[in-house]
């Protein structure tokens, strides 16, 4: 998410024509959203970037906040972008990555977050990535007491009966 504008369709009335005002700059802030599909719960991080240290400092994250550890194991559900299958990449203890298949975005249940993410942002004048920030943080605030619709958009109706979807994380 950054200061690219993201536009969307609006209502306007009859005859006259939406005006969104926007500045494209190209300055990015990096959500990264650990999801359980089964419960709606999600870990939120924003990052700088996004390459192989800080999707390192991301899991470590991530194992801590949900207590992975060799007795509690988390299968965790990756695409294969290159930071998420780098040889310098460090699986905390309890993490196992499950890869999916090349050019798959429709398997992966973390993919539904980002259009609800991005609808904080859509049509608006935004000055400064602090805006920007701001703004994601409130937005995932505000999805985190929304569990019903977290797990409605990323409990897929065959991820349950592949098997007990509560230990599975996106």
């Amino acid at each position: 998410m950054g200061l690219k504008p993201v536009e969307r369709r609006c209502w306007a009335p009859r005859g006259s024509r939406p005006i969104a005002v926007q500045r494209a700059k190209f300055e990015w802030l990096y959500v990264y959203g650990f999801v359980r599909p089964a419960t709606g719960d999600v870990e939120w991080l924003l990052m700088p970037t996004v390459n192989v240290p800080t999707f390192n400092a991301a899991l470590a994250h991530f194992a801590k906040a949900v207590g992975a550890s060799a007795t509690k194991r988390i299968l965790l559900v990756l695409d294969n972008a290159g930071w998420h299958v780098g040889h310098d990449v460090e699986w905390p203890v309890g993490v196992h990555p499950f890869f999916l298949p090349p050019y798959s975005p429709e398997l992966q249940p973390a993919e539904k977050l980002w259009p609800l993410l991005r609808a904080s942002l859509a049509n608006r004048l935004i000055e400064s990535l602090d805006a920007v920030e701001a703004l994601l943080i409130d937005r995932c605030q505000r999805l985190d007491a929304e569990k019903p619709l977290m797990r409605g958009c990323t409990l897929f109706p065959w991820w349950q009966a592949a098997g007990d979807a509560s230990d599975r994380t996106s």
